[in-house]
């Protein structure tokens, strides 16, 4: 009984979208969520409403259909202001993938603004950090596994792997308990409001008073700090800007429930 009412759950979200799209979003239910980081507002945890997300991250198939579609975001036309000049550098050409770019592998060396762009032309969007941490809480059969030292043991031993091999294809993983894959051990992702996670890479700062001037400041320490891997991911994203890019970072879209 258990299980069929957390399957209806989970299935909501994803309530009224086209049968291709809905296919490609698995549902969270949503709830009272504890983050790893500690926000001063929310010690008692973070509230995360219904909501869909990609069961895997964009491909480059998928981000060249949507350049074609939109020749503004080609890396020969895109705006510098919105785009480095390493954007889509590995593609054979502003059109063509080429050897270094698989068709199924996940889009890599794009920036926020690229895309939050082609989410925006699904209808959809980037996934908060709060949402993109409650859906990559879950293992294949918990939805929250953060507590076994085995499982977080096998998410270090993923990003302890060189980054200058090739990325394999996407859909490789095992989904988790919501049916989503590679959160893990394949790219970091970008968030919506990844700017507004602000920790340093010098814990010296974590005091500095000017620091309590921005937006998002609270989450300046970790409240789990054995969980690396959410240390890591929070650090890199943090010190990024919205036109940078990199070799392995891609994202997946998000929908609010209807």
């Amino acid at each position: 009984m258990r299980a069929a009412w957390l399957a209806l759950l989970i299935a909501l979200p994803v309530a009224g979208l086209a049968g291709d799209v809905a296919s490609r979003y698995a549902g969270m239910p949503g709830g009272l969520f504890q983050s790893a980081l500690s926000y001063e507002d929310a010690k008692d945890g973070v509230r995360v409403a219904p909501f869909a997300l990609m069961r895997r991250p964009v491909t480059n198939a998928q981000f060249l259909a949507f350049v074609r579609r939109h020749p503004q975001w080609r890396r020969d036309r895109v705006a510098g202001i919105f785009a480095e000049q390493r954007y889509l550098s590995h593609w054979l050409s502003p059109v063509e993938l080429g050897p270094r770019a698989q068709p199924q592998q996940p889009v890599v060396w794009v920036s926020w603004f690229a895309a939050n762009a082609y989410c925006e032309s699904l209808d959809a969007r980037l996934p908060t950090w709060s949402e993109w941490e409650y859906a990559a809480a879950a293992d294949e059969t918990r939805t929250d596994a953060r507590q076994d030292p085995a499982w977080r043991a096998r998410i270090l031993s993923w990003y302890s792997r060189p980054s200058n091999t090739a990325l394999p294809r996407a859909g490789l993983q095992a989904p988790n308990a919501y049916g989503v894959q590679d959160l893990h051990g394949l790219v970091w992702e970008w968030t919506d409001d990844y700017s507004s996670l602000l920790v340093s890479g010098d814990n010296r700062e974590q005091g500095d008073p000017d620091t309590m001037k921005f937006c998002g400041a609270g989450a300046l320490s970790m409240d789990d700090r054995e969980n690396y891997a959410v240390l890591m991911r929070v650090a890199m994203l943090s010190s990024l800007e919205a036109s940078h890019a990199t070799a392995n970072l891609g994202f997946r879209c998000a929908r609010s429930a209807p």
